[in-house]
């Protein structure tokens, strides 16, 4: 059953209505076509007065939405001779993370990103998009990999955090994440990340602490999920909208504190309404933060990395 979101239903409704419209042939009672042009446009104005006042937790459910496009749908649409590399040469393989050698816009690059799955068997899996150890173990692999060969590195970051198991947990979990972000403070090659649904705490970090980090305009960055921040807080879930709301985890939010570099815009209705148009748009973003980055010294490169992070925070502390 296809997920409808509280806030889109009367949305959803005049969608339905069209559809059906359409099915219909025209008895000559009704001018079926008018209509239809006429609840299209009510469709078209509903879609952009309900988008353009999504408060913060509104913005979180439209960042989970399972119709969002995958990472296999980015790799599809955006790159060319993909070839998957796996395991972290140490435990096994994590399908959370998935990567491997690509290219882009005819250059060679080393590609990665969260993969949640679509289904209950493939969100299975990919284990709903948290990585566990050995995911982040695979990233920082492929990262020093890219290096050696002085290959730029794209990430894809969607995922609510990192794998919170007790295997996990026992396997090193959170060193993990704190290799698979130092590969990416030390790389001497450009790094461009983006945020195309959740970026959740440590587990979105440790691919996205990057040159660049680009953002879809309906996705959510934040160092917790409003669930996890509610249930320490106030000791309930219930206050996740609140949380939502305080935890300053939208696009606009996050380019006012220059956490992010670039809002990308998402089609009407967001991303899940138009995969071409909103997979295009982060395509043009991708490759202006490239072309920016291309021949610049690697040396440069990292310490501008690190220099760009150790900053945040730091306004008016004298």
């Amino acid at each position: 059953m296809e997920l409808v979101l509280e806030f889109e239903k009367p949305v959803v409704e005049l969608e339905s209505r069209i559809h059906e419209l359409k099915r219909l042939s025209d008895d000559g009672d009704v001018n079926i076509v008018d209509e239809v042009i006429r609840l299209e446009r009510k469709l078209e104005q509903a879609l952009r007065q309900t988008y353009k006042n999504l408060n913060p937790w509104q913005k979180v459910q439209v960042a989970r939405h399972p119709r969002r496009p995958h990472y296999g749908d980015y790799v599809e649409a955006l790159f060319t001779d993909y070839t998957p590399l796996a395991g972290d040469r140490g435990f096994g393989d994590d399908s959370a993370i998935e990567g491997g050698l690509a290219r882009f816009g005819g250059e060679a690059v080393m590609v990665m990103g969260h993969e949640k799955g679509r289904d209950t068997q493939s969100r299975v899996a990919h284990n709903f998009g948290m990585a566990r150890p050995e995911g982040y173990r695979k990233a920082a692999r492929l990262m020093d990999l890219a290096n050696r060969f002085k290959l730029p590195v794209i990430t894809l970051v969607d995922t609510s955090g990192a794998y919170p198991g007790v295997g996990a947990e026992e396997r090193g979990q959170a060193e993990a994440i704190a290799r698979s972000t130092e590969a990416c403070l030390n790389l001497e090659v450009p790094l461009i990340a983006a945020i195309v649904g959740e970026g959740g705490s440590g587990g979105a970090v440790a691919l996205a602490t990057g040159n660049r980090v680009l953002m879809y305009e309906h996705a959510v960055y934040s160092v917790i999920s409003p669930e996890g921040c509610a249930s320490i807080l106030w000791r309930s879930d219930d206050r996740a909208e609140e949380a939502a709301f305080a935890l300053k985890l939208t696009a606009a939010d996050l380019k006012s504190h220059n956490i992010i570099d670039e809002i990308v815009p998402e089609p009407l209705g967001g991303a899940h309404r138009d995969y071409e148009t909103a997979i295009g748009s982060l395509g043009d973003a991708i490759g202006r933060a490239l072309d920016d980055l291309s021949g610049q010294d690697g040396a440069a490169l990292r310490q501008a990395r690190r220099d760009k992070f150790l900053s945040m925070g730091t306004a008016g502390i004298a």
